[in-house]
């Protein structure tokens, strides 16, 4: 899936949203991320593109609060911070509405994390956030996920290491 679904869906919603599309970028690809990473997982089975929509629309959520910004775009760093949390409602509600309470909890740690990593300017934590939610999403979590979790919110060093690994145990198991 391109940014076109992303696109098509921000603009069907209407309002602010749908005003601050930037069409250019709508069939943008690139390489996968987050979003195609969970929809790949056997939780996201037959509702796969569901799952890459949603979180694509939380992952632009992100990339308003953080940048770099990408098919929705404004200058106004207030606008964008509340345009931000439209879309992460937008994408936990459709979430919410599949029944997938698991991945909703999951996700609202992977907001609150990022935001944590951004604070401190470790975009490698904030990275590792993401693999390892998304791993998470599609896959399930473990209790290696919840140290790994853990040891991020308390501000350890090895903690973007120890997120990466337990996503990829997860992963292969």
């Amino acid at each position: 899936m391109s940014t076109r679904a992303l696109f098509e869906a921000l603009r069907a919603h209407g309002g602010t949203v749908a005003e601050l599309l930037d069409g250019a970028r709508a069939g943008a690809g690139g390489e996968a991320g987050p979003p195609q990473l969970a929809a790949a997982g056997p939780r996201a089975a037959g509702r796969a593109d569901e799952y890459e929509l949603l979180l694509e629309m939380i992952l632009e959520g992100a990339r308003l609060h953080y940048g770099p910004q990408r098919i929705v775009r404004t200058d106004d760093p207030d606008l964008a911070l509340l345009v931000g949390d439209q879309l992460y409602a937008l994408g936990l509600a459709r979430l919410a509405a599949l029944g997938d309470i698991e991945a909703v909890s999951e996700l609202a740690d992977v907001m609150s994390l990022v935001a944590q990593a951004h604070a401190t300017a470790d975009s490698e934590l904030a990275a590792a956030v993401w693999e390892a939610g998304a791993v998470a999403v599609g896959w399930g979590a473990s209790d290696e996920h919840a140290e790994a979790k853990r040891l991020a919110r308390g501000g350890d060093p090895g903690a973007a290491t120890a997120l990466r690994g337990a996503a990829e145990l997860v992963r292969s198991s």
